[in-house]
């Protein structure tokens, strides 16, 4: 790169430094964290029928006016509501004699425009593209000017509302993009479109309007940081011209990827002879695209494997009002979890989006609006022509959707051909079009001679659809390993980003998602992150560490895998972590060397640990990448849950435990705390100790089937108290023992078998109050956390010491808590359960535990994203179930999804699950 100003452009200085640059005024605010009042009359609906104020941009049922309309809503399409602004604005004298546009960004949705009482031009349709208008002839410099608008809810073109309104979204009215004047001179430059490849062919078209005197047209490139990039170059106009073409070639430039996403800009000087006219500026990427057919989708020469979610543009208190600041939080909530690709959906997105998708390094599928019903040919050739000529410069966006799910007009695909000079994919989602195969919410094993037995590329632009806690995280494992081996994916798009919840100002605020039709996303409507945000995390980590057990002979050494598309794991940084997590906390930790290891290769990580490791209870391994965001922290238990146990238990005591037994209640006693068993069970009845009655009762009772003991026995053991329960041949239980320590600690063991091969939930239960006098509180543990998981979910979580207070949060409805306070979570070691009265402490000294902690609450619709939870409310569970999304049962969505399995060899009792706790009821 050349970083100083040669000879040749000494001419070209005073062009750039001198000609007339598109100078823009807002007349609203530039987004919806800083807005302008209007005057405003709503003509239906709340607030109507009066003048007052708005705030632009907005949509005006955010802000109290009107009805709040969600697409299936048929009524909605049979609304009248139109809203009338006023706004009032100066324009400098010195503009008289130049070219003044009003442009708006995105209008809900027939939009008429007046200034100074004259129209502005024909009514635009449609609600998410650019359009303006030349109001030069209309305006009075050096004075006031009165803008008027009317937008109209519902378009008077019946294929607008089928394809913008009559849709699975919410929709508004308003003016909900800004609104602003561009001033240039007479003779200007309208718009270019860049095709500049990864080689450094960079070839533009470039729009000029009223050429009479400008007789050349010249380019210059720039970093970033204005240093030219290459020689300037140029093309000779003539008189009428309203089209330019300018080319070159340039040296080694950095290209555009979603890992290392380099920008350029360059600037168009319109000049007659060497007196400048006109300036604009451009950013880019220097960057190709392909699709090459039973192949796949190439990005430089690099065949892509798509990590991407779908998007919608949207804010709970302001609809699809949105700031840049809200587009710069979620493209980074995109990169953190790993994704490098977001779809459109299902309308193109705020030019600050795209802006910031280019400057992050995000793929980006760009949508034409349209769900199962599309625009006609008419209106939808311009709003095609409006979408690209506003977005085609974009680096990110590397292909094209036209419509979604059956709203295609096949008359519209030259248009993208024509109007898009890179010629980039064009796809129709939810449909086989071009070589590429987009079928939505397909299962894991899906088509005879399709998809993953067929020849065309695969490329689902949704799936694993989310609802509540169903769907995204919870499958995609299965899913991403076969399509990151299969050669013919592309990858894929989840379903969807964030809840789609809007504020209702006419329900005192209630977060409203028209109960389950409102997508459901990852991330809350304030962009609080699900235990999936976490999940998906891991899965699509770039970094992929294989599978490994840390024991005492472990070196240090972790075999790791390359899944960048352009990055060598030597450009990451990798650091180690030691930390004890049951005595008083204390850590080490150290930089690993980070490994060459090109993308798609395999090597290793060696990790220079300490010679006491074995002494901590757990490894951590922090992967970051070349900017220093967190790839993923994976953790390894060292100490297993019996080590942890024998430090936890204390088994001493100088007065021995003791044995009553009578008609009902067999009753172990020490150290002030009495437990009471079932007479012919076995089963805990009642605990109390110095302060009372502690309601942990009713267990263990087997999550499924059934066990009655043959015979129950008491003995003491020196100064410990032992209950004993044995069973039949061929029962469900082999062995349920109870150990009463001197010190009031108590033990339960148990050995039991599933109930069949194959099966929903395996484990055993107790009873605990969740509400009243003894109420649960909040609980501190060991294990896997702080997320909930599920059997086709168990990544996102890593193991520490988690404080959590109660809550009931249902997974994407209402207000949320997260993480949630219920379900089953992983990797169990003990607890200490905080309640109203007193707290009890429950230690686990076998591995592979799971904690149920109660039932979550069920939404109205359990469609396939409730799975089953056993009896009693707190469980110590063998195999928990998988959860399924909103269309699909958790069985065809791959392995992990299907039921527990278990040869326990016909109840032979070395086959026998077993599971030791011991309990804490002091109430300290």
């Amino acid at each position: 790169m050349n970083r100083t100003i040669p000879l040749t452009l000494l001419f070209f200085l005073p062009l750039i430094l001198f000609a007339q640059s598109t100078q823009r005024l807002f007349l609203s605010g530039t987004g919806s964290d800083h807005p302008v009042e209007w005057k405003f009359f709503c003509t239906d609906g709340r607030q109507s029928g009066k003048w007052t104020t708005i705030p632009v941009p907005s949509n005006w049922e955010l802000q109290g006016f009107g009805k709040y309309n969600y697409g299936l809503d048929k009524d909605s399409l049979r609304g009248h509501e139109k809203g009338l602004y006023k706004y009032t604005f100066t324009v400098p004298a010195g503009w008289k004699g130049r070219v003044v546009d009003i442009v708006f960004d995105g209008s809900m949705t027939d939009t008429e425009v007046k200034i100074n009482g004259k129209s502005a031009g024909a009514t635009h349709q449609g609600a998410f593209y650019r359009f303006r208008y030349n109001i030069s002839d209309l305006l009075r410099y050096g004075g006031s000017n009165l803008l008027e608008v009317t937008v109209a809810k519902e378009s008077a073109d019946n294929s607008v509302n089928m394809a913008e309104r009559h849709c699975d979204f919410w929709i508004f009215g308003g003016i909900f993009r800004p609104v602003y004047l561009e001033v240039m001179p007479v003779q200007h430059v309208v718009s270019q479109s860049i095709d500049a490849k990864a080689n450094g062919f960079f070839r533009a078209t470039v729009r000029l309007a009223n050429i009479t005197g400008a007789d050349r047209l010249t380019a210059q490139v720039y970093t970033l940081d204005n240093v030219t990039f290459g020689e300037p170059f140029s093309t000779r106009l003539y008189i009428g011209d309203t089209i330019a073409h300018l080319q070159n070639n340039f040296t080694s430039p950095l290209t555009w990827n979603p890992e290392a996403p380099h920008l350029y800009k360059v600037v168009y000087t319109l000049s007659r002879g060497n007196i400048p006219i006109h300036a604009v500026e451009q950013r880019f990427g220097f960057r190709t695209v392909e699709l090459r057919e039973r192949d796949g989708i190439y990005v430089n020469g690099v065949k892509v494997k798509f990590r991407g979610i779908c998007r919608h543009s949207f804010w709970p208190t302001t609809g699809r009002a949105l700031s840049k600041a809200i587009s710069i939080e979620d493209v980074q909530n995109i990169k953190d979890m790993n994704m490098n690709a977001v779809r459109m959906s299902h309308y193109p997105p705020d030019e600050h989006f795209l802006d910031v998708c280019d400057s992050l390094g995000v793929f980006v599928l760009d949508e034409l609006t349209g769900w199962q019903h599309a625009y006609d040919t008419e209106v939808g050739s311009k709003l095609v022509k409006e979408m690209i000529e506003k977005d085609v410069n974009h680096p990110s966006i590397v292909v094209w959707d036209n419509g979604n799910e059956g709203g295609f007009n096949f008359n519209l695909d030259t248009l993208f051909d024509k109007y898009d000079p890179q010629h980039r994919p064009l796809i129709h989602p939810w449909a086989l079009f071009r070589h590429l195969e987009t079928q939505h919410y397909i299962n894991y094993d899906y088509g005879n001679s399709t998809f993953w037995h067929g020849h065309e590329v695969v490329f689902p632009t949704e799936f694993l659809h989310g609802l509540y806690d169903g769907g995204m995280g919870a499958g995609l494992f299965d899913f991403w390993e076969l399509m990151y081996h299969e050669p013919l994916s592309a990858g894929g798009f989840l379903w969807d980003f964030s809840d789609e919840a809007v504020v209702r100002t006419d329900r005192n605020g209630e977060l409203d998602t028209d109960k389950d039709h409102g997508p459901d996303g990852i991330l809350g409507p304030y962009r609080e992150k699900e235990g999936s945000f976490f999940a998906v995390k891991e899965i699509w980590s770039p970094v992929h560490i294989q599978r490994k057990e840390i024991t005492p002979a472990f070196d240090g050494t972790l075999s790791v895998e390359n899944r960048f598309l352009y990055t060598n794991l030597r450009q990451c940084r990798f650091s180690w972590r030691l930390s004890h997590a049951a005595i008083q906390p204390s850590a080490t930790a150290g930089e690993v060397p980070a490994p060459d290891i090109l993308p798609g290769q395999t090597g290793t990580l060696t990790l220079s640990l300490p010679n006491h490791w074995q002494d901590y209870d757990i490894l951590s391994l922090t992967a970051k990448d070349p900017y220093d965001r967190e790839l993923y922290t994976w953790t390894w238990p060292i100490a297993k849950p019996a080590d942890i146990a024998r430090r936890l238990v204390d088994t001493t005591g100088a007065t021995p435990a003791s044995i009553t037994r009578t008609d009902s209640l067999i009753t172990l006693t020490a150290a002030g705390i009495t437990a009471s068993f079932g007479n012919t069970t076995g089963l805990l009845r009642t605990i109390t100790n110095t302060k009372g009655v502690l309601p942990f009762a009713n267990g263990p009772t087997l999550t499924s089937g059934e066990a009655i003991p043959q015979q129950l026995t008491t003995r003491m053991d020196g100064n410990t108290a032992i209950l004993e329960a044995t069973y039949a041949n061929k029962s469900n239980c082999s062995q349920l023992k109870w150990t009463m320590y001197p010190s009031g600690w108590l033990k339960m063991e148990v050995h039991y078998f599933p109930p069949q091969y194959e099966f929903d939930l395996l484990g055993i239960n107790f009873f605990y109050p969740e509400k009243g006098r003894d109420s649960v509180k909040a609980i501190r543990w060991l294990g896997n956390g702080p997320y909930r998981v599920w059997k086709n979910r168990m990544q996102g979580v890593t193991l520490d010491v988690w404080d959590k207070a109660y809550n009931n949060t249902i997974t994407g409805q209402g207000n949320v808590i997260y993480p949630e306070f219920k379900g089953y979570f992983s990797n169990f070691y003990w607890m200490r359960l905080e309640t109203a009265t007193q707290p009890f402490t429950i230690v686990c000294a076998t591995e592979d535990i799971y904690l149920r902690l109660f039932t979550p609450a069920a939404p109205v619709k359990t469609y396939n994203v409730t799975p089953p939870f056993p009896d009693g409310n707190i469980s110590f569970m063998s195999a928990i179930p998988p959860i399924g999304t909103k269309s699909q049962r958790p069985e065809k969505l791959g392995p992990s999804g299907e039921k527990n399995m278990y040869n326990d060899r016909g109840r032979n009792k070395d086959y026998a699950k077993t599971i030791s706790l011991y309990f804490d009821f002091s109430g300290k």
